[in-house]
């Protein structure tokens, strides 16, 4: 007799609101992932910002907070980094439970094992500072709008992957250069 496994309710799209959530300058919004990007732990702050209880997160991929307004060639970009083994530092919008938006910067790091193996990712966010995000918003508005044009996703997402490192290039910087001096 052939099992049967019960099947997965998609979960209901979250409408976005206009409404910022935000966090203190001391407080740190900390998650850690398997190698994979589910959550292996949210702190509280985390769970606090984001209107979730640790059990609807954990277990969960990290992109249950990801806000449709984020270019996507910005995560490819910090996958792509951390599978070189390097750190990545990113300003990110994220997306509530409630569909509110908090930015972050973030700064995200392998974890490796006794082996020299990536065992999982560590996330440290802050408070950004107000002027970075009226500089990085229009930037993620454009990316986005690459990625958009696009009916192909992957496509869209190379797109606007292209455009992002045309930018970088065109300025003589790298992202990490970048990043910091906004």
């Amino acid at each position: 007799m052939r099992e049967r496994h019960p099947t997965k309710m998609p979960k209901p799209a979250i409408q976005t609101t206009e409404t910022e959530v935000t966090f203190a300058e001391d407080e740190i919004i900390v998650s850690k992932t398997d190698p994979t990007g589910r959550v292996t732990y949210a702190n509280d702050v985390f769970l606090r910002v984001a209107g979730f209880e640790e059990k609807e997160v954990l277990g969960e991929q990290h992109s249950l907070v990801r806000h449709p307004d984020m270019p996507r060639c910005v995560f490819k970009l910090l996958w792509d980094t951390l599978a070189t083994g390097q750190e990545i530092f990113a300003y990110v919008k994220n997306m509530a439970k409630s569909g509110d938006f908090y930015w972050v910067f973030a700064h995200v790091t392998p974890s490796f094992g006794p082996d020299g193996k990536v065992v999982g990712y560590h996330s440290n966010r802050r408070l950004p500072d107000r002027s970075a995000i009226v500089k990085i918003e229009p930037i993620y508005r454009d990316l986005l709008a690459v990625e958009q044009k696009s009916s192909d996703r992957k496509a869209g997402m190379i797109a606007s992957h292209k455009t992002m490192v045309d930018l970088l290039s065109s300025n003589g910087v790298t992202y990490d250069q970048f990043v910091h001096a906004l």
